[in-house]
């Protein structure tokens, strides 16, 4: 374990602190090592966006041997991506990115969604090793799940976002395909959801137990085809695996889904990822002016590959 005594002149993001004094430490190792408490700020676990301050304390249990520089001669991990991330749109706050199936937002490997949305900045210009502030994720997805994620471009972007995202301002609606076909073929899904944090998934139950979190998803039918069903999925509340779990609660998997799913139809159809896309991110209207022009803004992904598949029932 390393404790650390702060010493800045002006408040820092806890993330950027940390690189700033170990370089080895880059976003993903930084968010891995938070999801595993091994980060602890004054004593408790913070988020990586809090601001720290001179006399705070740090305390790191990560192995030395993770902290030293291993880096350094090949620069930073965003220059190993494999190719820079597809842009849906680039403004001067906000960066919109559409993931692909099995490739992870970030992590201890170079090949992550956020690096590769620095490498695309990178190569227009926008950003660099001396860059003062590096772009960072406002929200998740599943690696298995492809579609659009939120990268703020500036401190102030950054704060307004995760703001927004906090208070269910940002309206998120998924395209997804179910083993089954939901009964009614539209409505809503309430209950609760627990975490299993040993076995690494969820569970839907309808009383609230202690550690249970509220949650509810909309859902509406496109289309079907023999066992399958294309739905429209909106969240109202944005949990770990949310809408995985409570589509699998009511009988209708998301298919390729190997945790909640059917295996057997997955492995007879072929799908290696989950059927589920996030396709649609609707922003609020913003008080702020420098933020106007993103005022109600929709952003779309391309439609998944199994959309028309389900459509024209070539998929079934």
């Amino acid at each position: 374990m390393k404790i650390l005594k702060v010493k800045c002149l002006a408040p820092t993001r806890l993330d950027q602190y940390l690189m700033q004094q170990f370089p080895a430490l880059g976003p993903g190792r930084l968010n891995k090592a938070l999801r595993e408490n091994k980060i602890k700020l004054n004593g408790k676990k913070q988020p990586l966006s809090t601001r720290v301050m001179a006399g705070d304390e740090i305390r790191l249990f990560i192995l030395d041997d993770q902290l030293e520089d291993a880096r350094a001669a090949s620069g930073p991990a965003w220059k190993n991506a494999r190719c820079p991330a597809e842009v849906v749109c680039n403004g001067p706050q906000l960066l919109v990115v559409n993931k692909p199936a099995g490739l992870a937002v970030d992590g201890p490997g170079d090949d992550t969604l956020l690096n590769r949305a620095l490498l695309f900045l990178s190569r227009e210009g926008e950003y660099g090793e001396d860059s003062l502030y590096q772009p960072a994720l406002c929200h998740r997805l599943d690696t298995g799940t492809s579609g659009l994620v939120l990268i703020a471009k500036t401190p102030e972007a950054e704060q307004v976002f995760l703001e927004a995202i906090r208070e269910r301002q940002v309206k998120k609606t998924y395209l997804c395909v179910t083993f089954g076909r939901p009964t009614p073929p539209a409505g809503t899904l309430g209950g609760y959801l627990l975490k299993d944090a040993d076995r690494g998934v969820v569970r839907i139950v309808e009383e609230k137990k202690p550690g249970a979190k509220e949650v509810c998803t909309e859902y509406e039918t496109i289309a079907v085809s023999g066992r399958l069903a294309l739905l429209k999925v909106r969240l109202i509340t944005g949990r770990t695996h949310q809408i995985r779990a409570h589509m699998a609660s009511i009988g209708c998997p998301i298919l390729g889904d190997s945790k909640y799913g059917n295996n057997a139809a997955n492995r007879e159809l072929k799908l290696k990822y989950q059927a589920l896309c996030a396709w649609e991110l609707a922003l609020p209207d913003f008080p702020q002016p420098e933020f106007a022009a993103l005022s109600g803004k929709v952003f779309r992904a391309p439609k998944p590959w199994y959309y028309g598949q389900v459509i024209d029932g070539t998929l079934k």
